[in-house]
């Protein structure tokens, strides 16, 4: 089974499926015989760390899965066919879907202008979920490494691209049953639940000193506001440019 959502990944990233000349209908990206939704709906029922699906808005699924051509019966498909999106555990991780009201960014319309500039390109890289701290995880299309399919985590607090060595489907599986307390160790304050649940999807914090910083090392010790999601992917870019990750 494992081999066969890697395979359903990998396609994501060919040039049949995002080439600007082979854009599916929407009717050969539902799957009606083999759909991916009862699985990851089994998932979500049997997961260990709280998930709330957020509700779908049918018209504006279609023209998401049309937008990403990714059928249904992939896992990917199915989150954004089927849901306006994902929270997990209290929000702290919002997982890209057709959009809705507390996470109003769908995944192909958070991608474009990042990703790909068209509809239909292929992309080097797909941000697939983002955290309240402004890290982003997005799947490899061949910008990030040899390990075409697999997801990354730009990191806030190293602005580097972290491989995870996961397919979208065992992030979904990391996201719903993994020890996240363990995954973001020392960058979990007080009360964060309370502060969390006051964000829209569409914001993180923004923290002060910097999260990469020497001084931003001790969360008892920063500032936090909450800001646009885009501005601080942005703002993450410019960093990795100015310190030299990027710098060209």
């Amino acid at each position: 089974m494992k081999g066969v959502f890697t395979f359903i990944i990998l396609s994501l990233f060919t040039v049949k499926v995002f080439s600007q000349t082979s854009m599916r209908t929407i009717e050969q990206l539902i799957d009606t015989t083999d759909p991916g939704w009862p699985l990851v709906k089994q998932w979500i029922g049997s997961a260990k760390n709280k998930v709330e699906v957020l509700p779908v808005d049918t018209t504006k699924a279609k023209v998401a899965l049309y937008n990403t051509q990714v059928t249904t019966r992939s896992p990917m498909g199915a989150v954004v066919y089927m849901t306006g999106g994902i929270l997990v555990d209290d929000g702290w991780i919002r997982i890209l879907g057709s959009g809705s009201e507390k996470l109003s960014r769908s995944l192909p319309e958070w991608n474009k202008g990042k990703a790909f500039k068209t509809y239909g390109e292929r992309p080097p890289f797909l941000l697939i979920a983002d955290d309240v701290l402004g890290g982003f995880f997005m799947i490899n299309g061949g910008a990030l490494g040899s390990d075409l399919g697999k997801v990354y985590y730009l990191a806030p607090d190293n602005l580097e691209y972290e491989p995870l060595d996961l397919t979208y489907t065992e992030f979904l599986n990391f996201c719903f049953n993994n020890d996240l307390e363990d995954f973001y160790i020392g960058y979990r304050w007080r009360n964060w639940k309370n502060d969390v649940s006051k964000l829209t999807g569409d914001q993180v914090f923004n923290f002060f000193p910097y999260l990469w910083s020497k001084e931003g090392k001790d969360m008892s010790r920063v500032s936090r506001k909450a800001v646009p999601v885009e501005e601080q992917y942005n703002l993450n870019l410019d960093f990795r440019k100015q310190l030299g990750p990027d710098k060209k």
